[in-house]
């Protein structure tokens, strides 16, 4: 399977389903944002720190790296931001563009994977926000290592991503209970659910999903060359077993020294 072009055309169908990670923000955020009274989240319900960017965005180079869907781009575009989104579904880089229209905003769109980015220069970026989008690629290796190259030195890459120990479980066990511990780490939707459920999901048109390892996650980013400055956990925001116990959700913010 080529699952960069199947979950390109899952989250085509989540826009179409009204996904929370598919709407726009309205236009009170953006009239917020421009008065500088902004957040934006790198993870389910925890806002990223504003001591995490620079005092002021005006002119800041940002790229949202597989940050589709009409939220954080657009916030940052009216904060001063000169922002870049690249996303693989056509349709959540239609949220952005109908944002930047209904707003005035000034965003570049590009269609790509997050895994290469051949289409950008060289230390272009100040900051790359890349929200929990990993877990829908089999490799984050190759992110950590390209996002490294297109930021400028000094520039922060600020990523959210996902705890392994949420795919230790069955989904259905997440949400309901039990939990047994029925998955090995690495995750792969592929190789680990039961053909039945894989089949389902499938006809669903659900994207699938990657629990990869906290060496590739973190390690992964120090040995791309960055130095981490900046960690959070935060919970899922809805009814999860696992909320009770542990945070499922990590945030660092890494930067590019030379």
């Amino acid at each position: 399977m080529d699952i960069t072009e199947y979950n390109r055309m899952s989250w085509n169908n989540q826009v179409d389903s009204g996904d929370q990670w598919t709407q726009p923000v309205d236009s009170a955020t953006i009239a917020q944002a421009r008065a500088d009274k902004w957040h934006i989240v790198l993870t389910p319900t925890r806002p990223v720190p504003r001591n995490w960017f620079p005092p002021n965005l005006k002119d800041k180079k940002v790229l949202c790296l597989a940050s589709g869907g009409g939220q954080q781009g657009p916030i940052l575009a009216a904060a001063g931001a000169k922002v870049t989104v690249l996303d693989n579904s056509d349709k959540q880089l239609d949220q952005d563009r109908f944002v930047a229209k209904r707003e005035q905003l000034d965003i570049e769109t590009i269609k790509g994977s997050m895994t290469n980015l051949s289409m950008l220069a060289d230390e272009t970026f100040d900051i790359i926000i890349h929200p929990v989008s990993n877990v829908f690629i089999d490799n984050v290796l190759p992110v950590w290592q390209e996002a490294y190259r297109v930021l400028k030195t000094g520039g922060s890459l600020l990523a959210g991503f996902t705890n392994p120990i949420l795919f230790l479980f069955a989904e259905e066990a997440v949400e309901k209970g039990p939990l047994e511990v029925k998955y090995p780490i690495p995750y792969s939707d592929l190789k680990h659910l039961p053909s039945e459920k894989l089949a389902e999901l499938q006809q669903k048109k659900e994207p699938l999903a990657f629990g990869h390892t906290l060496e590739d996650q973190i390690k992964g980013q120090l040995d791309a060359g960055f130095v981490l400055s900046g960690f959070y956990e935060d919970q899922s925001g809805y009814d999860s077993q696992l909320d009770s116990y542990i945070s499922v959700y990590i945030a660092t913010q890494a930067r590019k020294l030379g």
